[in-house]
């Protein structure tokens, strides 16, 4: 038989990595405890009661049944654009904000209007893999710019510049970072800022962990400060974490009215219009739950401080970066590569991780594990489950 071809783009996107993880588990006997699953970042505590009882009321909203704006409900974007300018001091109005279904897409949606076939994206390495597939998606080819451990895989302007190429029309910073939970310091996001206006690159900075910073930390940036930022700059955030909403699908991007215009053709194709029941709950919560976000950050950060005390107390593995709801690890010397280790891990300890090879190139000795959606009794097991591997 003849069989039709397939796409050759989805066909030379690797895998989806958590289905491959959660797969090695299924060949677990349980002999180690139950399992502890470290492998998607998504909230592990409820969302606020008072979210709840709107999402219901907006489940049973009769404008379920019809289209909405293809940009999201106007109260929403304005909340948020109001959100940003008190974190950042900016001065950004509902339409520099589009409401999206979840910020993959979001970032989908960009590579679409920012990007034709044959350039080339600049991901820090690791990488987010969901990005990398994104970009091999579109028919772009994914420029790898290389972190080091050393500098806590905080990426290097210099470094970015020696790497560009006249094809090269995007760089893609993520803070917190996916997977590292390296935090990028302001000055750092602004040198990128300043490589990309001088070379003609858009500048994609993805905050989607913006909300578990500590006060400290805020503003993350300057960008908006730039009266210019709207020509350069295009900023995503996700609605998933924050508010404990990851089914819902909802994100936003925030950018200027160049890329707004055909950022409405992707919007009207990819999506019609956002998930509506969410909207005027979400629109609530910017207003109403400061308080609460700031309480989950302590439990993250809580969550961060048992994990760092357990594993770092372990001899052979090395904590290499960790913050908001990430740990990454370097496994052992001597040890097996980390496709082998990750897959012994889960099937013989009963602990899912996402290997490093997931995130890219040169990842072979390393392990993300997602804490935060973990409880302290699962999370103080984890020393044991890494020191019975073997």
């Amino acid at each position: 038989m003849n069989l039709p071809p397939l796409s050759p783009r989805i066909r030379a996107t690797f895998a989806a990595p958590i289905p491959t993880a959660k797969a090695w588990a299924l060949r677990y006997d349980g002999r180690a405890g139950p399992t502890i699953d470290l492998t998607q970042a998504v909230p592990g505590y409820p969302t606020h009661p008072g979210l709840a009882h709107r999402l219901a009321e907006g489940a049973e909203s009769p404008v379920q049944a019809r289209y909405g704006t293809i940009d999201g409900d106007e109260s929403l974007r304005a909340a948020l654009a109001a959100d940003i300018n008190r974190v950042y001091g900016a001065d950004i109005g509902a339409g520099d904000v589009a409401i999206t279904a979840g910020a993959n897409l979001a970032f989908t949606m960009a590579m679409t209007v920012l990007c034709g076939v044959g350039d080339q994206v600049m991901l820090p390495v690791p990488w987010y893999f969901n990005n990398a597939m994104a970009v091999s998606m579109q028919g772009l080819e994914t420029l790898p710019l290389p972190c080091r451990a050393e500098d806590g895989f905080i990426p290097d302007p210099d470094r970015a510049a020696a790497l560009m190429t006249e094809h090269t029309r995007a760089v893609v910073l993520i803070s917190p970072n996916n997977p590292t939970g390296a935090i990028y310091p302001p000055d750092v996001i602004a040198r990128f800022a300043k490589l990309c206006r001088e070379r003609g690159v858009w500048l994609i900075v993805d905050e989607s962990y913006r909300d578990f910073l500590p006060e400290s930390a805020l503003p993350p940036h300057t960008l908006f400060q730039d009266p210019d930022w709207r020509d350069g700059v295009i900023h995503l955030y996700s609605f998933s974490k924050a508010y404990c909403v990851a089914g819902h699908r909802v994100g936003a991007m925030v950018c200027g009215p160049r890329v707004r215009i055909e950022l409405n053709k992707a919007l009207d194709t990819m999506q019609i219009c956002p998930p509506r029941g969410p909207l005027p709950g979400l629109t609530w919560a910017i207003d109403n739950l400061h308080d609460w976000k700031a309480g989950n950050r302590a439990i993250i950060a809580e969550r961060a401080r048992v994990f760092r005390e357990g594993v770092g107390k372990l001899q052979n593995w090395k904590i290499d970066a960790l913050g908001t709801y990430f740990a990454y690890i370097r496994i052992p010397e001597g040890e097996r590569d980390a496709m082998a280790v990750g897959e012994a891990l889960a099937t013989e300890c009963g602990l899912l991780s996402l290997v490093g090879p997931f995130f890219g190139p040169g990842q072979d000795r390393h392990l993300r594990l997602a804490f935060a959606n973990a409880d302290l009794e699962a999370i103080s097991a984890v020393p044991d489950r890494l020191r019975a591997l073997g």
